[in-house]
């Protein structure tokens, strides 16, 4: 089930007055969110990212452990997904995080958990850790700069 889904799964089943309003307002701000947002505006590829400016940026690796233990961004932070939110005092408001899963779809859940939580900061790496290990890794960014040059 989409990260959506389970919100408004979650706010569907509140049943109390008082709980209804928190629903109500739980779906305007993902409506809001969702109608305002810049279209990619939340999505990076690999090869727009110069080497140099990942040690400017925290990177946070959504996988869990066992997946980052075996290999990650050089710098990540590992965050599983689902614990964004519970441990968001760790994430800065002031430079650029970047998250990263395997392919996208968990670490799009968490930038977006983070992004209605007020961190518009937040760029999830688009196709993740495997898409970015086969554009070049640190390496995306000069490796496609390469290419357009030889065309």
């Amino acid at each position: 089930m989409k990260f959506a889904q389970v919100l408004v799964a979650a706010a569907m089943a509140i049943s109390t007055p008082a709980m209804a309003d928190s629903k109500a307002v739980l779906i305007d701000e993902i409506s809001g969110y969702l109608e305002f947002i810049d279209y990619g505006g939340a999505v990076i590829f690999a090869e727009q990212i110069p080497r140099a400016e990942y040690s400017k940026m925290m990177v946070i690796d959504a996988r869990d452990a066992g997946q980052f233990s075996r290999a990650h961004i050089p710098g990540a932070v590992n965050i599983e997904w689902r614990k964004v939110l519970e441990q968001r005092s760790k994430i800065p408001k002031d430079k650029m995080v970047l998250i990263y899963c395997n392919t996208g779809s968990l670490s799009a859940q968490a930038g977006l958990a983070l992004r209605l939580a007020g961190y518009d900061n937040v760029k999830i790496l688009q196709g993740g850790f495997e898409e970015w290990k086969a554009k070049g890794g640190l390496d995306a960014n000069a490796r496609a700069a390469g290419a357009q040059s030889k065309h």
